[in-house]
């Protein structure tokens, strides 16, 4: 008897723990992924996600336009919400970025879109996204509302000064032109670096609704890998014990202290976005679970639970 006291104590939550839990989920509401090339049983696998959810297409150098377009399209009869990257200096004139932008607004009905310089050394008209904002080719093709990039941790060739001067003069120039305008941050692996960011933002008259990002579930040697490759100042070190991880090298690691983290913060007007650098349907699965409240806290963190159907 006082063993099964001792379980049904051990399952029942008490109030603080369904106040964090619930406060969890809230941040979660809204949450978007990004995906680099979905493959069509990637994009089958989002079928756990909520209606309409943004699904974001990176953009890739020297891949073909029409990827995106394909993978957009299959979003849409999916039942979510394509959000192209448009990294403009891979468009060698206006006429192929109005094309390309014409082709998935009319055939993928894309109305927002992340809007970036991109990787590409050399380029046609547009240098910088600011070029293409101005340039009115996004408004004329549909695009209703766009995303711009930001940096917690700062860029690694770009000073902090040039980055609020660039900020501010995308945000004056899509909202002169008809354009929504919202801030998609790079990964980070630091809660306090984000809550700062929003905080520099907020006190520098920036209201605009932020997506913070996130890596999904991903093993700890995919996470130093694209940290190094996207130029995200954590070390090796740090994210080993931020993970917990550092005899387990290919373990899992989920990002859920830094969702409590900022879900604890409750700064308003920011979202979750969620890199899937360790595959599309295990970052659908994990998010989905946490937004729909079914978490077990633990420590600074939370483990995800199976679905009902499973346990």
């Amino acid at each position: 008897m006082e063993a099964v006291r001792t379980m049904t104590a051990l399952a029942v939550p008490d109030q603080a723990q369904l106040a964090t839990a619930g406060c969890i989920a809230e941040f979660m509401a809204g949450f978007s992924i990004e995906a680099t090339r979905p493959s069509a049983a990637d994009i089958a696998s989002l079928a756990v996600l909520k209606r309409g959810t943004r699904v974001y297409l990176s953009a890739i150098p020297n891949r073909p336009a029409e990827e995106s377009i394909e993978a957009a399209l299959q979003l849409r009869a999916a039942g979510l919400e394509p959000v192209p990257h448009i990294a403009v200096r891979n468009f060698a004139s206006e006429p192929a970025l109005d094309a390309f932008l014409a082709q998935l607004n009319d055939e993928a009905g894309v109305e927002t879109a992340l809007v970036i310089a991109g990787d590409r050394a050399e380029c046609g008209p547009f240098h910088c996204a600011l070029d293409a904002i101005h340039s009115g080719v996004l408004r004329r093709c549909g695009v209703r509302s766009i995303g711009i990039a930001g940096y917690p941790e700062g860029h690694p060739r770009i000073g902090a000064d040039e980055l609020h001067r660039a900020l501010t003069e995308k945000i004056a120039a899509a909202e002169a032109s008809g354009l929504a305008v919202e801030i998609v941050t790079q990964f980070c692996f630091d809660a306090r670096a984000m809550l700062d960011f929003i905080a520099r933002l907020r006190s520098l008259g920036f209201d605009q609704r932020v997506r913070v990002g996130l890596v999904g579930p991903t093993s700890l040697t995919a996470l130093m890998r694209y940290a190094s490759r996207c130029g995200v100042r954590a070390s090796a070190q740090g994210l080993a014990r931020r993970a917990g991880l550092m005899r387990q090298m290919f373990a899992t690691a989920t990002p859920d202290d830094l969702v409590r983290a900022l879900a604890d913060a409750a700064p308003a007007g920011i979202v979750p976005h969620f890199f899937s650098f360790g595959g599309v349907p295990a970052t659908g699965r994990w998010a989905r679970a946490v937004a729909d409240g079914r978490i077990a806290l633990d420590g600074e963190g939370f483990s995800v639970e199976p679905p009902p159907s499973a346990r």
